[in-house]
């Protein structure tokens, strides 16, 4: 694969590496904040789950500036973002201002998981596009491992305020990535279909090593001149694709344990340096899972590993549920990192290459942000009222729950979703997959 794009790919994926960080450095933070400021549980999910409402609004707006501003520009902006959110959050001094600096987050947060994914894709050859994809996936699954690295060695570190290291660190890759973005070209597509710039889009193509002739005639031959509305009976298959793969990324209680780890050991009986400890075995079971999903992405196809991913979330979420009822004795660690790793094997690997792929040139960004709203609102939803279960019917109901989605997943796989390896973006539309 050509070294520039290999270069591209990656510094546009460091964009994955702010969003785990950001929505997993909070673990570590989220009781400390509990304390300090004396919150009532429905409080402090809403405190947590500020960020996520963010997202939700970054999602759904993501491809607004994306198309206006193009791709480069408005990841530049989400890298400032970041920073700023970073360090207003630690320093925060009440509760609102936290969630106004934690909101702030959020909303770069939905438009990365938009922007990001897009950019890769119109970017990426077929036969490497599900591992180009995969390298935002993998920049996200880092962050995770790096926040709960940290956010051990932090422990105690300016006493009751480590916290605020915690949250502050993720500054730091925040300029870095968006001083990396100065450097990286526009979307050649971006290009072509909304600045009718050719010369410039030949150029990117040519840096990237492909055939720009026979890309640039593809683009302008199924580009529609006609500007075209995503809620139209025509993308209504790959609408409900979309929105079914986010639902059910969510409803496997992904972001209950990524927000809640060290909360969710210390309810399995774990004392809490050594739920810490847990949490960062999440973050490395994450990351070598995810590895695995890269080498099978574009070998096996996204259909392949998302069976293989549910099938690892029905029984790795029985046995946890069985765990918390008291019918299996001990485990419970094990049985998350098999959730964990079923998790980054399959929807992990899979959701943000498969929904950037899956709709046309002329509503991709659209098409994104559409997918990746479903998957944000489901996660604050699930953020919002997780603390509230877990004390109230506690943990075997909401892990027995979660595993009966996961069924309902596996039908999906089953009977919707279509092989998507290996299509030019160019063809996927009058692809039989789509219809």
């Amino acid at each position: 694969m050509n070294k520039n794009l290999i270069l591209w790919s990656v510094t546009v994926a460091l964009g994955g590496l702010l969003f785990g960080m950001d929505v997993a450095n909070i673990s570590g933070a989220e009781q400390r904040i509990q304390h300090l400021w004396n919150l009532s549980d429905l409080l402090h999910g809403t405190a947590i789950a500020m960020a996520l409402y963010g997202t939700i609004i970054g999602a759904a707006g993501g491809s607004i500036p994306a198309n206006r501003f193009g791709r480069k520009k408005t990841l530049i902006v989400i890298g400032f973002v970041f920073l700023i959110s970073a360090l207003g959050s630690a320093m925060a001094n009440d509760v609102y201002t936290f969630m106004a600096f934690r909101f702030l987050g959020g909303l770069s947060i939905g438009a990365s998981s938009v922007v990001a994914p897009v950019y890769i894709s119109e970017i990426a050859p077929p036969q490497h596009r599900g591992k180009m994809g995969i390298a935002f996936q993998l920049n996200v699954v880092c962050g995770i491992l790096l926040a709960y690295f940290f956010n051990y060695l932090l422990q105690g570190v300016g006493g009751d305020n480590d916290w605020r290291y915690m949250l502050g660190l993720i500054a730091v890759p925040s300029l870095f990535f968006s001083v990396m973005m100065f450097f990286t070209p526009e979307s050649p597509r971006w290009l072509l279909l909304h600045q009718n710039n050719e010369t410039e889009a030949r150029k990117v193509f040519e840096r990237s090593g492909a055939n720009a002739d026979q890309l640039i005639h593809e683009i302008k031959h199924t580009h529609k001149t006609q500007k075209e509305f995503l809620f139209s009976k025509k993308f209504a298959r790959p609408l409900l694709l979309a929105f079914l793969l986010s639902f059910f990324n969510q409803l496997s209680g992904i972001n209950a344990i990524i927000y809640f780890a060290p909360r969710v050991f210390e309810m399995a009986g774990l004392a809490k340096s050594a739920a810490f400890l847990s949490s960062a075995g999440i973050g490395i079971a994450n990351f070598l899972f995810t590895i695995l999903g890269w080498y099978l992405i574009d070998r096996s196809g996204r259909r392949t590993l998302m069976f293989i991913g549910s099938i690892g979330y029905i029984v790795s979420l029985s046995l946890t549920a069985l765990a918390f009822a008291g019918y299996i004795h001990g485990g419970i660690t094990w049985f998350v990192f098999l959730f964990i790793a079923a998790h980054a094997v399959g929807q992990g690997s899979v959701i943000w290459v498969f929904i950037s792929e899956i709709f046309p040139n002329s509503v991709r960004a659209a098409g994104t942000s559409f997918g990746s709203l479903t998957h944000w609102f489901f996660a604050a939803l699930i953020s919002q009222t997780f603390t509230y279960f877990a004390n109230k019917i506690g943990g075997a109901y909401i892990f027995g729950f979660f595993a009966v989605m996961m069924v309902f997943q596996l039908i999906y796989v089953w009977k919707l979703m279509p092989e998507t390896k290996g299509v030019a973006l160019e063809d996927m539309e009058s692809s039989m997959v789509l219809h």
